[in-house]
Order: structure tokens, then sequence, then C-alpha cells
């Protein structure tokens, strides 16, 4: 993200906002003669900005939280009220004084859905379109004595649409007739949103300059030579705001931080032009030539490398005018269609990356977006081993901060346009088959957020439409303003190689029309994209699973752990599903209403699934539900990973997730919930996602090992073990050495215990891809399994095994910042086991190495089983329903299993509230309850 120029001021704080009917006065009023007092009185309030009209009413109390439990239905929708009721007033206040021939620019990034804005009394039209910036130069209209009065009539979408009863994907889809985020009407994951997000919903500033400033600059790097040789195009547009001719001298940097605040000039330029005046200036700089730049590389294949570059325009006669900062990483990313999968294949600085990564639709449904929330959302997928992130196109055209983010830890980014096909040309009732009514507005929109975004490493694909096409003429108009500059094309094209790369539009990442078309599912937009339901773990092995190279959504289950559910629930909503024994032997889940209208889906599929919780017994409460959903959660996105790693090039080339979290409080579809917790699922992914891997094919019951680096492992073994319930290990092999060469996944040999006699019907599976020559364990992997036609419910008595637990901690504090290292060992072979004290509980933050045993009376050997840590605050407290949890924290791993005598490092960070002293409890298994370790 670009560094923020002191030449810009954001306007976030103070912003009071009014139902425009309980107003009475008009813009001129507000910001001449009548303006709202602070601290205000009614209609007045304090303003979320940025924000949408509900989240301001939240924050004022004036309406419940819509996320909690069913309380969206007590909030008048905007179909009930009409527009006029979420027509808002936004009003704040800025000083600013302007010297000899500078100009003040007034900067919306982002209104939904239109606005009439007035300034000192003067007014300004902000045109229709959630997704388009809007800049406005006020110098002539600012107060002589600098204090200045804005106002911001904004106007909900034309178009928000009435929510039928059924519900359903998008409503009755009248939002799709605008440019817009299409969810607002709801989905089948999603509640709707009564206001449809209207609002000031992205960030305001205003913006000083001298008399030229610098437009929308754009840069693209080029390779020869195998990546020895590359060149940095630059094009940018310069407007001279004076009535004299400009006469410039642009700079053009480009520096690499060496260590803390030390930098690197790696290159400069300066140049001269000369812009009439009151026009625009398009200037294209020389290329720059770098040998042997840093590389940018996706998450898991080498490091983010970001360079900064910064364009400084001096006036003759002024000085600096105007500066330009940003961050740019040097790749080149390539996506042409796999001749031997059908699937859609992307290199990387000439590496071919198996993609495995997730749907995201955005942070938050009600559009309360901060850089802490998307570091840690973004962070969490990068700690997950993902490598892609796909915006849907139902959502939002993601914001420059999700992106910095994404350049910093590695994910790419499949970003689409406004269209889903579920408003724009079926559904029930069937929804307008042009798209938005407005074309050219739609391909306004779409220029504009391609200047937003073009610059940022992470970008590597646009995508005209969610399951749909866009209509022909927008289609046309995207692929040939989005078509590859010759540098960028499989066979170049001599004719167009004059022609500066950084002058296109985009023309270096490929644009697909839809998310099932050119290499996406069958390729040709039929609907072969998903299941989205629970799934019998060996399933994802079979070969007719899924017949596609890339499948871009595929989804399942998703319950939080309780303590998110109390959060977010009253007591009705804590109710367990009923589980109706059906004639057939399966079993149906029938859920508490709350559970319904969050979207929950179930844990089994009448018909094809078994119940996968009831696998482990029956459920007692909410806990024992959501831990055991937790197994569940764990086994099937671990398994789905896999199953796409054991078919890595030969068959698939990646595969997306539906979806990684919830823009609200839902069940279904997560890897972390909207409180940012962590399921068990994340850290089956975690594993699944490890570059190089060791894994059981669930089908085969064969060990595959999997490469993903650009780098042959050589001198590697599999070792496996098997462990009973009595702690006892039943069978061990060590695999012959062998190679794996990169980017492939190798069979090696059948895991034979379930042929044996004596064979356990409940077991663990412990595998460890080892180094031989430093006996390093490159991977760890670690199952729990049962025999064909079985089930877990010999885990249940399991839970009244005491296994020993010794865990040494080592805590550092940098500000509100905690670091905390366990190292957590199964003490059950540990010599002195009969001499270990009493449990005892660290009360408070120690600094040092600690240590503290867990079930050290009457210890019994075992595999300490699904132990699970958690960060919570040291006083007792009652909000949220007595949750006490600090969220988020960061794992290196969670709910994991030590067999006897085995020992794991965890690392966890946090940050703490102003205040607060944090705790560090763990549960699992065999550890009822939670247990204070630091």
């Amino acid at each position: 993200m670009a560094e923020e120029p002191t030449r810009k001021t954001k306007l976030e704080v103070g912003w009071l906002a009014a139902r425009s009917t309980e107003v009475g006065l008009n813009g001129v009023e507000l910001t001449t003669s009548r303006p709202p007092k602070s601290p205000p009185s009614p209609p007045w309030m304090e303003a979320a900005v940025p924000g949408t009209v509900l989240g301001t009413l939240l924050k004022n109390n004036l309406v419940p939280d819509p996320f909690y439990g069913m309380k969206n239905e007590t909030i008048i929708d905007i179909a009930d009220s009409g527009r006029g009721h979420y027509t808002f007033w936004f009003y704040t206040s800025f000083t600013v004084n302007l010297s000899s021939h500078q100009h003040l620019e007034l900067n919306f990034r982002a209104i939904n859905y239109s606005a009439d804005l007035y300034l000192n009394g003067h007014r300004k039209v902000l045109p229709k379109g959630m997704f388009r910036r809007h800049s406005i130069d006020v110098s002539d209209i600012l107060r002589p004595d600098g204090s200045n009065l804005l106002a911001v009539l904004v106007h909900p979408p034309d178009n928000p649409g009435r929510i039928p009863p059924e519900g359903g994907q998008g409503g009755d889809h009248e939002i799709g007739k605008d440019v817009a985020a299409q969810y607002v009407e709801g989905w089948d994951w999603m509640t709707p949103i009564r206001d449809r997000n209207t609002g000031i919903w992205d960030e305001v500033s205003i913006y000083l300059t001298g008399p030229v400033k610098i437009i929308d600059p754009h840069l693209v790097s080029s390779f020869h030579d195998d990546f020895k040789r590359a060149y940095l195009h630059s094009t940018a547009e310069f407007e001279n705001k004076s009535s004299w001719a400009a006469e410039c001298s642009v700079t053009f940097q480009v520096t690499a931080d060496i260590e803390g605040n030390i930098c690197l000039i790696e290159n400069v330029l300066t140049q001269d032009i000369k812009i009439p005046p009151k026009s625009r200036h398009q200037h294209t700089f020389p290329p720059i030539f770098f040998y042997k730049p840093q590389l940018w590389w996706p998450n898991g294949m080498g490091q983010q490398y970001l360079y900064d570059v910064e364009i400084v325009v001096n006036v003759k006669g002024y000085g600096e005018s105007d500066s330009w900062k940003n961050k740019f990483g040097f790749r080149k990313i390539e996506s042409s269609i796999d001749p031997c999968t059908g699937g859609r294949l992307f290199k990387v600085n000439g590496q071919p990356v198996f993609v495995r990564g997730g749907n995201w639709v955005l942070s938050d449904g009600l559009l309360r977006l901060s850089k802490k929330r998307y570091e840690t959302d973004i962070k969490f997928h990068a700690d997950m081993n993902l490598n892609m992130i796909r915006c849907w196109g139902g959502g939002l055209a993601e914001r420059p901060e999700f992106y910095h983010f994404c350049d910093l830890y590695g994910l790419m980014v499949w970003q689409e346009f406004w269209i889903t096909g579920d408003c724009d040309g079926r559904g029930d009732p069937i929804s307008n088959p042009d798209g938005p009514l407005d074309h050219d507005l739609f391909l306004t929109c779409a220029t504009d957020t391609v200047k937003l975004l073009r610059n940022h490493a992470s970008l590597a694909l646009w995508v005209g439409g969610n399951e749909q096409t866009p209509p022909d003429d927008i289609n046309k108009a995207l692929k040939r303003e989005l078509r590859l500059h010759p540098l960028f094309q499989t066979e170049p094209v001599d004719e167009e190689e004059a022609v500066d790369p950084s002058q296109y539009l985009d023309g270096s990442r490929v644009y697909v029309q839809g998310s099932m078309w050119d290499g996406f599912a069958d390729g040709k937009g039929d609907f072969t994209d998903g299941p989205y339901e629970i799934q019998n773990p060996e399933s994802f092995f079979s070969d007719d699973f899924y017949q596609f190279g890339f499948n871009p959504e595929i989804g399942s289950v998703g319950m939080p752990v309780a303590e998110t559910v109390r959060a977010t629930m009253p007591p009705d909503g804590w109710k367990l599903p009923l589980f109706n024994q059906l004639p057939s032997g399966y079993v149906e889940e029938c859920p508490n209403p709350v559970w319904v209208y969050h979207k929950y889906i179930p844990y089994s599929k009448p018909g094809k699934v078994h119940d996968q919780i009831l696998l482990y017994g029956e459920v007692t409460d909410l806990d024992d539900f959501c831990q055991k959903a937790q197994m569940v959660n764990y086994v099937q996105y671990r398994a789905l990973l896999e199953g796409w790693n054991s078919k890595m090039w030969s068959k698939h080339t990646g595969v997306l997730i539906w979806k990684m979290q919830n823009p609200w409080t839902g069940l279904r579809g997560q890897l972390y919930d909207h409180l940012h917790d962590q399921t068990a699922g994340f850290f089956g992914c975690r594993h699944a996602a490890e570059t190089v891997h060791v894994q059981l094919n669930l089908s085969s019951y064969f060990i595959e090992v999997v490469n993903n680096t650009g780098d042959e492992l050589n001198g590697v073994a599999v070792e496996m073990s098997v462990w009973d319930l009595e702690g006892v290990c039943q069978y061990q092999r060590v695999t012959e050495h062998t190679s794996i060469p990169s980017k492939k996944v190798i069979k090696t040999v059948e895991m034979s215990y379930p042929k044996l006699a004596g064979r356990k019907p409940v077991y663990f599976l412990l595998l460890k891809l080892l180094s031989i020559s430093d006996s390093r364990v490159l991977s760890r992997n670690f199952y729990w399994l049962h025999s064909a036609g079985g089930d877990f419910k010999l885990l249940e008595p399991y839970r009244r095994r005491r296994v020993p637990l010794e865990i040494t901690s080592e805590v550092k504090v940098q500000g509100s910042l905690y670091k905390v290292k366990l190292q957590v060992r199964n003490a059950s072979n540990s010599p002195s086991l009969s001499k270990l004290p009493t449990l005892f509980s660290l009360r408070k933050i120690i600094f040092g190495k600690k240590v503290v045993r867990i079930n050290s009376v009457d210890p019994e050997p075992g595999v300490a089983f699904f132990i699970r840590f958690s960060v919570h605050r040291a006083e007792k407290g009652l909000d949220n329903g007595g949750d006490t949890r600090i969220l988020p924290v960061h794992y290196s791993d969670n709910y994991l299993s030590l067999v006897p005598g085995e020992s794991t490092a965890v690392d966890i960070s946090f940050e703490v509230p102003h205040g607060v002293s944090p705790r560090i409890m763990l549960d699992g298994w065999n550890y009822p309850g939670k247990f204070s370790i630091v």
C-alpha cells in the first residue's frame, strides 16, 4: 500500500449523521448558517465514516446488532421503509489554509450509491456507482478563514429490491440492476443487509498539491534472459491546474529496504516535461533496467520482496508540487489452460503454482473495514499455507488495504467484477439477464477499479463474474481493455512491441470472462463447481469425485466453537439439533431456528453421508457438540486438500474452498468465524497445504509425499507408527531412502496395519517425513482412524484417560503485543512420571521459562488427543455472555495430538486491550474443562 503523503489528510473522525427526513434543512443551510452542533442532539448522531447508515445506527444503539441471533428480523428493511428511511446526511468540518498556487481536492474513494455534496454552501453532485472514486477540486470554494463545512446527502441504491419470504440467492435480484455489491439482498450463506450498505463506505480525504498533480501512475515489470534482466515500465498522468504552462522536473526513484530504516537507492531517473495550462499530460518514462532484482513470490514459494517507488514532480518557480509513493513487487504471473488436465495453470516467475486457496466475499457484511482486521484476515490465509484468494463477484472490488496485506503475505488475488448468475439471468423470479441497467456506468467503475488496484503484486487475474459472464457488450469491452500486452502473451505480436506495457489499462494479467469458463470447472459455463456439503473423507481421493482440472468453489461445514455460539446467539440458539433416524438408516439433523437463520449446514447428508458427529457417540450438550464438530472440521478440510494434493498435475491444477470465513456470524463454510476464532478445520488446512507434506490416501491407504518446492527432495524417508488407545505402539515402519522430484506427488508404500490380524477398531496413525542426513522432521501428520464400516465411539470413554502433559512456556511482551513460545510434551514415557507434583497453574504472565504439568495425579500413558489452546482475560467478565476470549490469536499449531514421549513447539502471538492481563488456557479430548498454563 502506498505510504500516506503528508499532503493527504483523512477525514475519519468528527462526522455526524441524521436521517434526511428528520433534518428539515437543506445542504446550503447546513454548510453556511445552520450547521449541526457537536456534541450532537437528535436527529443528529455520531456517524461511522467510513461506514454505512446501518453501521451508524448500530453505533448509536438505535438498532440491535443484526448479526446477533435473529435480531436482524427486527430491523426494518429498505423494501418496506422506502429509500428515504436510509437516505442520510453526513456532516463534518475541516480546517485548511491554501497558499499561492496551491490546490485542494476532496476525495471519496467510494460511496454507495450516489450523493449530493455541499461545501460552504456550494453544491456538487457525485454520480452513481458503488465502485468509483470521486475527486473534486474545491480550491475556489474554501473559506478565507480556513474553516470549512461539509455535508453529504447519501442516497441508497436505485434498485434495492425486496426480500422474498423464502429468501434465497440475492433476494428478488433487483440489486443486480445497479453497479453495487449483490450479496446485500441475502444469500444461502448470508442474511439480508437492511440498508443495502448505503453510506460513505470507504476512505474520505483532502489532498493538497501545487499547480501540478500526479494521477494514477501505472507500474509494470518485464523480464528477459530467464529473469536475469528486468525492466520497470511506468506511465503517469500529470494535471496542470494552473492558468500558465508548467515547466516540470519529474523524478522517478526506486529504493530497497536493507535493514530497519536503512534504504538503498536502486535507480533514479529525472526528466523534464512541459504541460499546457488547464490540461492533462500522459508521460511514459524510459524503462528502468534492473539486474537480477529481488522477486515477489506467492506464499510458500519464496520471499514477498517489495521495492519502494516514488515519483516527485517539481514545478519551476514553485518547487515540489506533488509526490506519489507505492510498494512494488517484481514478478511475472502467467495463466493459461493446462493441456494435460484442462484446468487453468498459473506460473509465477516461470514456476508452476498448484493453487490451494479460498473464496472471499468481504471482511464484514456491514463494511466495518479496517487495516487491522484486513491484516488478521490475510495473515490467517497465509497461516493456512494458502496461496490464492478469490474475491467473489457478489461482493466487493476489494480495497487497497486488502491488497497491501496480500502483497505482504503472498496471497495471489483473483478479482471478479460485479456480476453473479443469480442476479443476472436466473433465479426465482428470473433475474434481469442483461446485467446492470447502465452498462456505461459498469465500465466506468471497472476502469476506475483497475486503476486503483493494478500496481499490486498480488493481483493475479481479472474475472468477469461469478457463475456468469457479463453482458456481451461489457464482456467485449473488458476483453479489449484488459487484453494482454505482447510481452505477456504466449506468442508475442511484433507490431505492438513499440507500445510500452504501462500504457495499457492493464496488459500484464489475464482476463477470464467468468468463474466457470476457460480452464475453471468444465470451462464451458456449466454448473460444475461445488459440492457444498459434508462428504465422506475418503471421497475426496476418489477418481470420480471431481472431473475437472480447477474447481473454483467447493464447500463444506463450518461450525465454530461453543464460545462463539454463546457470544453471538441467545440461549435459544444453544439448543442442539434433533437427530432424526430415518428408515434408510441415515440420520437427519434438524437444527434450532436460530441455527437455520444463520445458515447452518448439517454434518450428515442422508443417502450419501452418515452423520459425522454421531460417529463419535451421542451428543450431551453444546460444548460436546462443538468439540466433536471441530474434530469433523479438521478431518473434512484436511481430506479435501489432501485429495487434491493426491492428483496434483495429473488431474488437477488447483482448488478454492467455499468459503474461508463468513462476513457475519454464519454457521457454514468457514475456517475461522466472524469473531476471528479459528475452527479446527483451519489447522487441518494448514497441515494439508504444507509445501512439503506427507499424507495418507484415505481411499487406497498408500502413503504419499507432496513436494511443492522448486527443488528435488533428496535423502528422505517416511516413518509411520500406529498407536492404540492404551498408548502402545502397535505398528511401526520406516521406508527406504528416496528422492521426491520438484512439483510432484509420489506414492510410497501401503499403510498395511488395517489388514493385520489383531488390529484395533480405533487407532492413531502418526506420519513423519524425515531428512536422513540430519533427522529433521520435514512434515508431520496425525490421523485418528477406525476399521472399515466402524466408528469412533471408543473415543468417548477415552476422554477419561488422564494423559500427562509437560508444558514449558517463555513469554515476551512488547507493549500490547505478546509472543509466547510453548514446548508441549506428552510425558507418558517420563521415568519420573510417578513423582510429578500436583497440577499447578500460573495465574499471570511470568517472564522467563516456567513449567506446568497437567494430569500429573494418577497419570495414564496414552496419546494426548486433540489439544486446543486459547487466550483469555485473566479477570472473569460477563461481556458477550461471559466470553473471556482475547481475539484474534495467531497459532503456529492448534488442535494437536502427541504420542507418548513426543514433544512439539507452539508459537502464539496476540495483542491485548489496555489494562487487560491475558492467560493461556488448554483443553482437549483428555483434558476436560480448561487448564490455565500461562
